[in-house]
C-alpha cells in the first residue's frame, strides 16, 4: 500500500493508526515470522518523548549471563545483504553519549532489538530530537539493533531527520547523511556490530512502504512485514480519515 501524507492530520490521528500497526506486527512476528525462541512484545511509556516500543526478547537460562543470543534461524547477511538505498558504517559509538535506557532482564528474557515507529512528539522540539537520540545510541551501545520508521519529514528540529540526528553521535567519522528532498521518509535499520551499520531506504508519500531488516543478531535478520501490516491498520481506521489521507477533503469525508 501507498504511505500516506501524515501530516495532514492532527497527531493524535496518527497515534491512534500507530498503536493498530504495531499490534499487527507483534501478530505476525509472533505468528510464525521468528525464530523459535524469540517473541515480540507491545510495550508502551509513559511521558513526552519516549514513544510506543515493539521490543523483541529471547529467553536466557537463569544461571547465564546476558550475552548476544545466537540463532541459525531468519537470513543470514552474509548470504542476504538488505536490498536497500543507503549502507552506513560507524567504526564505534561514541561511549560519551550513554543515557538511560531500560534494557529488562525479566525471568532471564533478555532485549535484542527494538523497532520504533517515530511519531510527531518526537520531533517537535530540540529537546525531543535530542532525547530519541540518546535513546537509540543508548540501545546500539549496549547492543540491541534497531529498526527505525520515520514517515514524516525532516523539520526545523531534525533537518536530516532523527535517523540523522541518531548518526550524528554513532558516527565518530563526521560522515555526511543527507535525506533526499524528494523522498523525505525514512526507515532505518541499524545493526548493533560493532561495527555498527545502518541500512536506510527513503521514500515519498505514494510509494509502497518496504519491508526493511530486524536484526535479532550481527549476522542474522529477518525481514519485518511493515507492508502488509501497515495496509492492514490503515483499513481499520475511521472511514473518515482514510478519507481525508487518501486525498478526499474533511468536507466531503
Amino acid at each position: 500500500m501507498p504511505v500516506h501524507d501524515w501530516t495532514l492530520v492532527e497527531a493524535g490521528i496518527f497515534h491512534a493508526f500507530h498503536l493498530s500497526w504495531l499490534g499487527h506486527l507483534q501478530d505476525t512476528l509472533n505468528g510464525g515470522l521468528l525464530p523459535q525462541d524469540f517473541y515480540a512484545l507491545a510495550e508502551q511509556h509513559a511521558g513526552h518523548y519516549i514513544g510506543d516500543l515493539l521490543t523483541l526478547h529471547v529467553s536466557l537460562p537463569e544461571a547465564e549471563p546476558p550475552s548476544p543470543p545466537h540463532t541459525e534461524s531468519g537470513i543470514a547477511l552474509a548470504e542476504a545483504p538488505p536490498r536497500v538505498r543507503l549502507k552506513l558504517t560507524a567504526e564505534e559509538v561514541a561511549r560519551t553519549r550513554r543515557r538511560s535506557l531500560a534494557i529488562r532482564h525479566v525471568s532471564g528474557h533478555r532485549l535484542v532489538a527494538l523497532l520504533e515507529i517515530a511519531s510527531p512528539a518526537n520531533k517537535d522540539r530540540d529537546a525531543s530530537v535530542a532525547q530519541f537520540a540518546d535513546k537509540a545510541v543508548s540501545a546500539l551501545e549496549y547492543g540491541v539493533h534497531l529498526l527505525l520508521v520515520d514517515l514524516f519529514p525532516p523539520g526545523s528540529h531534525d533537518p536530516r531527520g532523527l535517523i540523522g540526528a541518531v548518526w550524528d553521535l554513532v558516527n565518530e567519522r563526521n560522515e555526511t547523511f543527507s535525506v533526499p528532498a524528494d523522498e523525505p521518509l525514512t526507515l532505518t535499520a541499524c545493526r548493533a556490530g560493532p561495527p555498527v551499520e545502518a541500512f536506510v531506504e527513503h521514500l515519498r508519500v505514494g510509494a509502497n512502504v518496504p519491508d526493511m531488516p530486524l536484526f535479532l543478531q550481527n549476522d542474522r535478520y529477518v525481514q519485518a512485514p511493515l507492508g502488509i501490516t501497515y495496509e492492514a491498520a490503515f483499513r481499520g481506521m475511521p472511514g473518515f480519515w482514510r478519507n481525508v489521507l487518501e486525498g478526499q477533503s474533511r468536507d466531503q469525508a
